[in-house]
């Protein structure tokens, strides 16, 4: 029996959730560099030489501290304060970015990841010669090279993502989107969750997608996703949802093309899932902060 199609796992996810990189440091850092927290926004961090040490606040979900010994990715997908100290100063390769994320909290990506993933350079391959173009980009001024920066860290970004798919053990990512698109059955599943959103998607259906039977797929699912198909299903609609409406569209509009019969059935499931109407989340999200 031949082999499945290899399929695109990121692509359908990136293009509706999209995640957008601004390159706003290149070169040495001196003594301590702050970090501070912004709501929707994450970090991207490429050491490509020397060493220095990361600490958080308590109760953020990441390490204290953290002594970075070698050429590293730091990622940061979510709001975190950290705090850089004794960066290398002489012969320093750091390049720093924001990542706006779409949605900010309700992000897919930023929901599923932990707090902080560093990865060294070495592990990634293919990565060096995104950076050396990252790099080359950044020591001299030339016409759209910021643009081209802040497309090549998403490059990285990819690549960084890449990795985390093909590498589950190694990742140790909890439950959640990626470690369900790390696993072959479940990830055909996905895909097609995450491209054809309106369609009805009885659990046979998504069984038969991963070749499984529906008591053992729905098992899997669990384990692996860390919720049930149903569920999953109704948090991927719902977060579409939540996109559009601060895109203006209308409710009816939103439950037409995600497959409710009407804006009432879309309205109760926001409810039910969110503890509060499309149009009071919309409200909120629109208050001065």
């Amino acid at each position: 029996m031949a082999a499945p199609p290899p399929i695109d796992r990121l692509s359908s996810l990136l293009e509706r959730f999209r995640v957008r990189a601004h390159l706003f440091h290149n070169g040495p850092l001196c003594g301590t560099t702050s970090f501070a927290a912004e709501p929707g926004r994450g970090f991207l961090h490429v050491l490509r030489r020397g060493e220095m040490v990361v600490t958080h606040a308590a109760r953020g979900g990441a390490p204290r501290k953290l002594v970075v010994k070698e050429p590293s990715l730091l990622f940061y997908p979510r709001p975190l304060t950290h705090h850089f100290h004794n960066a290398p100063v002489e012969g320093s390769d750091f390049v720093c970015a924001t990542l706006d994320f779409d949605g900010g909290e309700t992000h897919p990506l930023a929901r599923a990841l932990p707090p902080l993933i560093r990865l060294p350079l070495r592990e990634v391959e293919g990565l060096e010669q995104s950076l050396a173009l990252l790099f080359s980009e950044t020591l001299r001024v030339q016409c759209g090279h910021r643009l081209l920066a802040d497309r090549l860290f998403e490059v990285v970004l990819i690549q960084l993502l890449r990795w985390l798919l093909d590498h589950p053990a190694q990742s140790e990512l909890p439950p959640g989107l990626l470690t369900g698109l790390g696993d072959p059955r479940l990830a055909r599943v996905l895909v097609g969750l995450h491209e054809r959103p309106g369609e009805p998607w009885p659990l046979e259906q998504m069984a038969r997608e991963a070749g499984l039977s529906r008591s053992a797929f729905a098992q899997r699912f669990r384990e692996v996703v860390g919720t049930t198909p149903a569920d999953y299903l109704a948090l991927w609609r719902l977060s579409i949802a939540q996109a559009q409406l601060r895109g203006g569209a209308s409710v009816k509009t939103i439950a037409d093309e995600l497959g409710y019969a009407n804006a009432s059935a879309l309205s109760r499931v926001f409810t039910q899932k969110l503890g509060v109407s499309p149009r009071e989340w919309l409200a909120a999200r629109r208050l001065p902060r």
